[in-house]
C-alpha cells in the first residue's frame, strides 16, 4: 500500500497557492502531516480523499490516479474531517450503521456486529442510543472517528482529529490509531499539535505556507535540535527580555521569577542547563532557525 504524490499544487481563484510543487510517498503506518494553520494541510486531506481537484501534479494510491479512477479509490478510504457534522435525527449507532451501508456492507448482521465493535472501540457503547447531535463535544469526535474506520477501510485520513478531545480520549485515540498501524493500513494525520505526532508516528512531514519543508522520521527532526533547548531560573526583568529574543516553550512561576524551557543558543548571561529535545522543541527550533519563521 502506497500513496504517491507527484509536483501537486494547488491554486485558488485569486491567485493564492495553497500546496506548491509537494513531492511525497506515504507507506503503510502512521503518517503524520505538521505544520502551523493555513499551510496547506487541509487542503492536501481534501485533495487525497477526493473531495478537491489539484491545479496540477498527480496522486496515485496503489498505482490508481485518484482524478481517473476516482471510484476505486474511494471505496480504499476512511475520513474524519476537521468539521464533521451529524444528522440531527440519528441515533449514534443509527449513523453508524447509515455509515456501514455508504461504504457498502449489505448484510445488517455484519453491520450490527461492526458497529457495536466501533462503539466499543470508541467508547461509547453506553450512548448507542443517544441521539448523534446531543452528544457532548469529545463524544462527537469519537463517533467521527469510529465513522472513518466502521468499514475497515486500507487508507485512514484524519484531519485535527484530537481537536475538543479531553487528555484521557486523546489517549484512547492514540491507542486506537496504534493498534491499527499494525495493520496493512496507511494511516495519514494532519495535525498542528505537535503532541499528537509525537506519540503516535513513524513517519511525518512538515507543511509551511504551502510548500513541503521537512519529509523524515520524527526522531531525526527531535536529533537536529540536540543543542539547542535550555532549562533556566530567571527573574522578571530577564524573563521580559528573553521574551523579546528567544522562543519561550513554557513557563512555570517559580518564586519571584520564573522556570522556563527556551530554544535557542545560549545567552551568554542567563544560568541555564541544556536538556535532551523532545518534537514540540524540534519544531519550534526548525521553524525558527531553518524557515525563520516562529512569532511567539
Amino acid at each position: 500500500m502506497e500513496i504517491r504524490i507527484k509536483n501537486l499544487n494547488k491554486i485558488y481563484p485569486g491567485g493564492h497557492r495553497a500546496l506548491i510543487d509537494i513531492d511525497l510517498t506515504i507507506r503503510e503506518g502512521i503518517f503524520g502531516l505538521l505544520g502551523p494553520n493555513g499551510a496547506g494541510k487541509s487542503t492536501l486531506m481534501r485533495i487525497l480523499v477526493t473531495l478537491m481537484q489539484p491545479s496540477s501534479g498527480e496522486v496515485l494510491i496503489n498505482g490508481r490516479d485518484i482524478n481517473k479512477q476516482r471510484k476505486e479509490v474511494r471505496k480504499m478510504l476512511g475520513y474524519l474531517p476537521q468539521d464533521f457534522r451529524f444528522f440531527a435525527k440519528l441515533r449514534s449507532w443509527e449513523f453508524l450503521d447509515y455509515a456501514a451501508r455508504l461504504a457498502g456492507m449489505t448484510s445488517r448482521l455484519q453491520r450490527r456486529e461492526q458497529v457495536d465493535r466501533m462503539l466499543r472501540d470508541v467508547g461509547l457503547y453506553h450512548v448507542r442510543n443517544r441521539m448523534a447531535n446531543k452528544l457532548s463535544g469529545g463524544m462527537k469526535r469519537r463517533l467521527g472517528i469510529a465513522q472513518a474506520l466502521i468499514s475497515q477501510p486500507s487508507i485512514i485520513i484524519v484531519d485535527e482529529p484530537t481537536t475538543g478531545l479531553d487528555p484521557e480520549e486523546r489517549i484512547r485515540f492514540r491507542n486506537l490509531l496504534s493498534d491499527l498501524s499494525h495493520t496493512d493500513t496507511i494511516i495519514v494525520l494532519s495535525t498542528h499539535i505537535v503532541g499528537d505526532i509525537s506519540s503516535t508516528c513513524n513517519q511525518m512531514a512538515l507543511l509551511n505556507e504551502g510548500e513541503l519543508v521537512y519529509d523524515d522520521a520524527p526522531d531525526k527532526l527531535v536529533d537536529s535540535a540536540k543543542g539547542f533547548v535550555w532549562q533556566a531560573s530567571v527573574s522578571e526583568e530577564q524573563y521580559d527580555n528573553m521574551k523579546e529574543n528567544f522562543p519561550i516553550i513554557s513557563t512555570i512561576p517559580s518564586g519571584t521569577g520564573w522556570e522556563i524551557q527556551f530554544v535557542g543558543e545560549k545567552p551568554a548571561d542567563i544560568e541555564a542547563r541544556e536538556i535532551h529535545p523532545n518534537l514540540e522543541h524540534a519544531y519550534v527550533h526548525f521553524m525558527e532557525n531553518t524557515l525563520n519563521h516562529w512569532n511567539l
